[in-house]
Order: structure tokens, then sequence, then C-alpha cells
């Protein structure tokens, strides 16, 4: 159980950083700040900050926000996240 337990871990690990370096990427795409991404699109500075380290879980409406922020539709940015993933990921053994 142990086991399962730190693969799961170490998954959601791999998924928070795939999340975190797509935020960053399509910032700097946008040639915007932290601050000021924060300050325009409702998100805390901190937020993103730790959101591009992979270090905080992201919210739905906080990712929904960041996607539309960079002229994507949550969808969208999902999909860019799933063609980053390795072929047949699972957060979540069967």
């Amino acid at each position: 159980m142990a086991y399962v337990r730190k693969t799961n871990i170490i998954k959601k690990q791999e998924l928070l950083s795939i999340i975190g370096q797509l935020i960053k990427e399509k910032r700097i795409e946008k040639e915007k700040g932290i601050l000021l991404l924060g300050y325009e699109y409702d998100v805390s500075g901190s937020s993103i900050m730790l959101l591009e380290r992979g270090q905080r879980d992201v919210q739905v409406t906080t990712l929904w926000k960041l996607a539309n922020a960079f002229g994507m539709s949550f969808s969208e940015f999902i999909q860019e996240v799933e063609a980053r993933l390795p072929e047949g990921f699972k957060l979540i053994d069967d």
C-alpha cells in the first residue's frame, strides 16, 4: 500500500510540474511578469509562482482564468498538458 501511495505522489508531482512549466511558458510568451499577470486576472502572484514551480495543486477556476489569460480555452490548455505527459499516463494506478 505504501508503494502505491508513493507512486501516486510521484505521478501527481509530475503532473503539477508539467502544468507549471506550461503556465510559465505561456506567461513568458505573453511577456507578462508574475505580478502583472496575477493582478490582471485576479490570481495572487505567490500562487502563480508556486504553480510554475509545481509546488501547488491548482484549482480548476484558477487554471481556467490562466488559460483564458493565455488566449486559450480551458480544454485547449488541458490538451496541451496531456500532450506533454507520458503516453498512457494515469494519476492513480488501477
